[in-house]
């Protein structure tokens, strides 16, 4: 009796797993930090970069949906008193929880809250750069003719609160505070 229950919810959890609707977006960003640090070396800024930001979104319904930004590699040259002296490579994974105001134009905007990681990927010029978690928020807009069946644009922009730990060497370390707010300008079609 317990193997059929099983079974039976298994397969009501898939059927309810397979009624929502999947959306790729392909965008370009710019990623711009809003923090300068203090330090003991004097004040570090991390600069403006431009990247490739696809994501996958998974809708629940018309208005819940669940988004996972999958972007390249983001590289920052980073400055100490106005000069380069640093360039940092790392990965944002970001997964947000969304609210869309459906409606019967073909604009529909939404917001989300989620959460976000730098995860190094390469650094120069320093000793090591540590992960770091923060959150994530997120506003923009789809839009869909009517005559483009599945296609769109969106626009929207995002905050991350992030602040890697940096070592230059064993006498020097501090927070790099970027907290970037991301614009992203892309395509989005729904399977």
């Amino acid at each position: 009796m317990l193997k059929q229950v099983a079974l039976i919810a298994l397969m009501g959890m898939s059927a309810s797993a397979m009624a929502g609707q999947w959306q790729v977006k392909v965008g370009g960003s710019v990623i711009a930090p809003t923090q300068d640090t203090n330090t003991a070396l004097g004040v570090v800024k991390a600069d403006n970069e431009l990247a490739f930001t696809p994501s996958v979104e998974y809708f629940f319904n018309d208005n819940f949906s669940a988004e996972l930004l999958l972007a390249t590699p983001i590289s920052h040259s980073i400055s100490i008193n106005g000069a380069e002296a640093v360039k940092i490579k790392h990965l944002p994974p970001t997964l947000t929880a969304k609210y869309n105001f459906k409606n019967s134009t073909g604009f529909t905007p939404y917001v989300g809250v989620g959460v976000t990681a730098f995860i190094p990927w390469d650094e120069e010029g320093v000793e090591k750069v540590k992960e770091d978690y923060g959150y994530a928020a997120q506003v923009g807009m789809n839009f869909q003719p009517a005559d483009a069946k599945n296609w769109g644009v969106f626009l929207d922009v995002r905050y991350a609160d992030l602040n890697p730990e940096v070592t230059v060497d064993s006498n020097t370390k501090f927070k790099l505070d970027i907290d970037p707010v991301i614009y992203t300008l892309g395509y989005s079609y729904k399977f």
